[in-house]
């Protein structure tokens, strides 16, 4: 099971950032996430930027994946604003 996580803990990215270097880090295994390659069991995702640290992530197309493995789950809405995402990228 993936799980990407969001924690009020994290930087909240604002739009006039201008992150350029992160990635996915899976927090269970302690280590960079890449399509389950960080080990076995479950997966909590966070999205980590060199500059600020574990970044609470905004919805994404790629979240479709997962859409049942987000904590806290992703809403209708959010939901909604992907799919248009995704369908507006096609």
């Amino acid at each position: 099971m993936t799980t990407i996580i969001r924690d009020p803990s994290f930087y909240e990215p604002t739009e006039e950032d201008d992150c350029w270097r992160f990635g996915y880090f899976c927090q269970a295994h302690d280590r960079p996430y890449w399509h389950e390659g960080c080990g076995e069991g479950p997966h909590l995702i966070a999205l980590h930027c060199d500059e600020h640290g574990p970044e609470n992530m905004w919805p994404q197309p790629e979240m479709l994946l997962f859409p049942a493995g987000f904590d806290p789950p992703l809403s209708d809405m959010q939901l909604t604003w992907v799919q248009a995402e995704r369908n507006a990228a096609d």
